[in-house]
């Protein structure tokens, strides 16, 4: 007998850890896609590329746990090539097995330079070289993708592919070896006397938490309330202070008035694993001119990339905490936590609690997206994960369908493309078979990504998936309609949104009033049998608030 590079190759991922591979298998990626099915790792077929990617992301993002997407040469890494971009941007450990044409296939038709496009969007390029260095290769793309936090795409060659591993007659003898996790990195002594003395002397100190917070909650909560530090969260790190009194929501864009006001007062901000962008901090406007301003992160590059910073700490978010908490002298502060600011949380601290300002913009056109979102907030089980789609209907899930913890939100926005937020739900519904999926798309998101909705109900994920549905693309109508400029290539016909999805295998209601909820309220009460997809017709809302921000930075 003897063992090719693609048994080798999908072997040996799969005794590393993979935890799921989602792909479009052909001929290229078939072998090595099998053999990590036979290394146990499960498999989920969608129908296009760019949603195994995005699925594969969402579900490494919500795990922990590095995923694998298998492509086809040539076309089928450019066909997944958004999702790819997304994952790379947004620093998630994915791992890429991609075929490649034989170096002799000068002519193939699948040819192109798959090192260069990779590289080019910011993700990792490796390659399996040889027979004899597949191991070696495998183990090295594994690492940077786990360790370093990259999207790394293994090149695998078809020849090489499918050329035999020289001295290794049975995957039994493969000896992979055992890569033990890596300590999390901790800050200098000196930064952290730093940190704690600005917190000691602050009086409103604020922490918001990023995506390298997450997992870090616990740590952040107990220093927040040793310095009396107020919390908000960027927006994918969304629901890591549920529950805390002392929490704001999300800071940025998607801020309530309370929240904006408070952050903007803060005389000292931390931002942890925090990019502080123009979206978390609406383009500086949540800086107080006198407020000091600190950013912990992994990364080097990452401090002061955005705006300056008076004081940057290197180390993982949660050993910075740590050691910050014990740096802190005497007893807890009171800092921003009193009474008065607690109360005001408690009454205005969500988008709910805050009155519908313009009134209920319900009619003809359709139901107020707020009010839908409200609505469904009410009727669908709190112990849910929610995925967003991009566009100008993206805030009102975000602010108004509440999650149980950082795990219950995925937010794939790195890239900002329209069209990714079913394939998220996909890969969260797999990561979190115990939660239901609400995944919130507008109507050209979801009329762009349809085909996953087969994906959907073939797998027979609990899933509601929820179309904020305004014929067209809202954040061009809303942005050119008011200079007067010609919307037809960015409007379209009604489409029986509703329809599509029962014809793919789903539940479906169509949604234009409050009442019209009753359906899904129906449909969670059970049995639930399929999945459910909400077409929600509605009204114009002018221009989210949200989307106006967005546009400053364009």
């Amino acid at each position: 007998m003897t063992v090719t590079v693609a048994e080798l190759v999908g072997t040996v991922l799969g005794r590393l850890g993979a935890g799921h591979v989602f792909g479009v298998v052909g001929s290229g990626n078939f072998h090595v896609t099998n053999a990590l099915r036979a290394a146990g790792v499960p498999f989920t077929a969608t129908r296009h590329e760019a949603g195994a990617a995005t699925a594969a992301d969402a579900h490494a993002r919500t795990t922990g746990v590095p995923a694998v997407l298998s492509v086809h040469q040539g076309c089928g890494l450019t066909n997944a090539m958004t999702g790819i971009t997304e994952a790379a941007k947004s620093r998630t450990p994915l791992l890429v097995v991609a075929a490649d044409t034989g170096g002799a296939a000068v002519r193939s038709n699948f040819r192109i330079d798959q090192d260069a496009l990779v590289t080019a969007v910011g993700a990792v390029a490796e390659r399996v070289h040889t027979p004899g260095s597949a191991l070696a290769d495998t183990v090295r793309a594994h690492r940077t993708a786990t360790e370093q936090r990259r999207t790394v795409v293994l090149n695998l060659p078809l020849d090489v592919q499918a050329a035999a591993v020289p001295g290794l007659d049975s995957l039994d003898d493969v000896e992979v070896p055992d890569l033990v996790p890596l300590a999390p990195p901790r800050p200098a002594a000196s930064s952290v006397a730093a940190l704690a003395a600005a917190l000691a002397g602050a009086r409103r100190p604020m922490f918001v938490a990023g995506r390298g917070a997450r997992g870090a909650g616990p740590e952040l909560a107990g220093l927040a309330q040793r310095c009396g530090a107020l919390l908000a969260t960027s927006a994918v790190a969304n629901g890591l202070f549920t529950g805390d009194p002392w929490s704001l929501g999300i800071s940025g864009g998607f801020a309530t008035p309370l929240a904006a006001e408070l952050i903007a007062d803060a005389d000292v901000l931390v931002g942890w694993g925090c990019a502080l962008n123009m979206w978390t901090m609406r383009h500086g406007a949540l800086i107080g001119p006198d407020a000091t301003v600190v950013q912990v992160d992994l990364d080097a590059d990452a401090l002061g990339a955005n705006r300056p910073i008076d004081l940057g700490v290197l180390g993982d978010v949660g050993a910075t905490a740590a050691d910050v908490a014990v740096a802190l002298d005497g007893p807890g502060r009171t800092g921003y936590r009193t009474d008065d600011v607690r109360a005001r949380i408690a009454t205005a601290g969500r988008w709910r609690d805050v009155p519908l300002d313009p009134p209920d913009l319900t009619g003809p056109d359709g139901i107020d997206p707020r009010v839908l979102s409200i609505g469904l907030d009410d009727v669908l089980p709190a112990d849910r994960s929610v995925t967003v789609d991009s566009g100008n209907f993206m805030g009102y899930p975000a602010a108004y369908l509440a999650v149980p913890d950082e795990a219950g939100f995925c937010f794939t926005q790195g890239f900002q493309s329209v069209g990714l937020g079913l394939s998220t739900g996909i890969g969260v519904a797999l990561a979190r078979p115990d939660r239901l999926v609400v995944a919130a798309l507008g109507d050209g998101g979801a009329l762009m990504a349809a085909a996953e909705l087969e994906t959907v109900a073939r797998l027979g994920l609990a899933m509601v998936v929820v179309v904020y549905d305004d014929r067209g693309y809202g954040a061009e109508v809303h942005h050119f309609g008011p200079a007067g400029d010609d919307l037809a290539t960015v409007v379209f016909p009604e489409t029986d949104i509703a329809a599509i999805g029962r014809g793919y295998g789903f539940d479906a209601v169509t949604v234009r009033t409050a009442a019209d909820l009753d359906g899904v309220r129906d449909w969670v009460a059970g049995p639930r049998a399929r999945p459910l997809l909400v077409d929600a017709k509605i009204a114009s809302d002018g221009g989210s608030w949200w989307l106006a921000e967005a546009f400053r930075g364009h």
